[in-house]
């Protein structure tokens, strides 16, 4: 297919893109139609695109760009470990300083019990990684039918066929991407689930839908159960106080290993370095990503704990498993550099006593608004639930029409921001100022407004 196909977009890399870029998460027929949004650069907390609009990025790119955008130390951490060593792997018992460094500083920073690191790419590869291990592990215990592991609905571990499987997205499910030895459970998600319940009863009984799926399945047959600390692109449910610790006293007694995914919640956006500490979780195997490097290069860490490096380190010979860019020298120096801003900056601590708190409180103007059933925060985590009418309330018999409308009008009025079924999402930069959420709520705000005329709600 030939690019002057779609001439009648007047930008030529608008054509280019459409004609030929298969992009992730996309319906190309509709993306052929409209065409596509180019990016063409960013400062602080402002993308910019080819037709000259200014958007505040509420979401942090991709929940990842924790320290905002243009900054220099990271840049220049790349162009100098470009200059000096741009690549070379770490297979074979090789590796380079940066990635050596990273090591010891991740352990450093990392919950109690975390003593290893393995490195890859993305959220998806650091997951793919964690049930190779898992399962590895328990070959190397004597119990290799302890094979399924169980994680939640709307769970996201990424979208390689094995994290699309373990991930909780019926849709993707759809798709052809569900492997056998994965199973679900409901999430602790208080807005569809909770009804009249105390928060104490609700964690109790949210928790106990583990320790039924246990049950059904087979304690022996039960490697592992994997969990967000807060489920992010399933619409940031957040669990209610108690319920992590039910689920790691039932995963003690079960003997299966419990899995932390913090790929969105990792590297300060909880208000700790990651929110297995805010939570008082202590994981086996810990999945990271995205504000590690703040998405300036592509990595991850996969950190584990002493119970299962010990055994893959004592007992496991060679782990058949890696990638061409584990490890990757200007990656780990850009994660060096960013994780250096981060604590120089005081962005955990700012997120923990003033903008965190500060969300929490903004969020409450939108509370009356017609279409807002529940607002919810959780440090620089927020999720806004719409609803048709809010006696009942009552839900749109739609679902996801009204989000999409509201994110549309929103993305149009001059910021970036994401909708989850039928909720609106917020994940900006830890340096987002108590401006830039005043900001942020007057643009929601405006776009609900104009959302209610769209949809013709009264």
């Amino acid at each position: 297919m030939e690019t002057q196909h779609f001439d009648r977009f007047d930008d030529p890399v608008v054509a280019a893109d459409v004609a030929h870029h298969l992009h992730p998460f996309t319906d190309y027929a509709e993306m052929r139609e409209q065409g596509t949004r180019i990016i063409t650069h960013a400062e602080g907390h402002y993308i910019y695109d080819s037709n000259g609009n200014k958007i505040l990025d509420a979401m942090a790119g991709l929940w990842c760009v924790n320290v905002g955008y243009g900054r220099q130390e990271l840049i220049d951490a790349a162009t100098e470990q470009l200059n000096k060593l741009p690549y070379y792997n770490t297979f074979f018992k090789t590796s380079n300083t940066p990635a050596a460094e990273l090591s010891q500083r991740l352990i450093d920073i990392a919950p109690e019990g975390i003593s290893h690191v393995f490195f890859a790419n993305s959220g998806s590869e650091a997951n793919d990684t964690i049930v190779r291990m898992i399962r590895h592990y328990w070959a190397l215990e004597g119990k290799p039918q302890k094979q399924k592991i169980i994680s939640r609905e709307y769970g996201y571990h990424g979208s390689t066929m094995v994290s699309a499987s373990m991930g909780g997205m019926s849709g993707m499910h759809d798709q052809a991407c569900r492997l056998p030895d994965f199973e679900h459970i409901k999430p602790p998600y208080g807005f569809l689930y909770q009804g009249n319940m105390d928060e104490e009863t609700f964690a109790e009984v949210s928790a106990n839908w583990l320790e039924e799926k246990i049950t059904e399945l087979g304690a022996d047959h039960v490697a592992a159960f994997i969990a967000e600390p807060i489920q992010g692109a399933g619409g940031v449910i957040i669990p209610p106080k108690g319920y992590f610790e039910r689920i790691q006293d039932i995963c003690r007694r079960h003997d299966i290993l419990f899995v932390a995914d913090e790929v969105i919640t990792g590297y300060g956006r909880t208000g700790e370095w990651f929110a297995s500490k805010t939570m008082n979780l202590k994981p086996d195997l810990m999945a990271t990503a995205k504000g590690l490097t703040s998405g300036y290069q592509p990595m991850s860490a996969v950190l584990v704990g002493e119970r299962v490096a010990e055994k893959l380190i004592s007992d496991g010979g060679e782990f058949y498993h890696g990638f061409t860019y584990s490890g990757h020298p200007v990656a780990a120096a850009v994660a060096l550099a960013n994780l250096k801003v981060i604590e120089d900056d005081g962005l955990i601590e700012k997120v923990r006593n003033d903008t965190g708190p500060y969300l929490a409180e903004a969020l409450q103007r939108l509370a009356d608004h017609p279409m807002v059933g529940e607002v919810r925060s959780f440090g620089l985590l927020g999720a806004v639930e719409l609803v048709e009418h809010k006696d009942g309330p009552k839900h749109f018999a739609q679902q996801g029409h009204a989000a999409v409308v509201v994110r549309d009008h929103a993305i149009n009025m001059g910021m970036m921001i994401r909708a989850v079924r039928d909720g609106m999402i917020l994940s900006p930069p830890l340096t987002y100022e108590r401006a830039d959420i005043d900001a942020t709520i007057d643009i929601l705000h405006k776009a609900l407004d104009a959302a209610m005329d769209t949809l013709k709600l009264s």
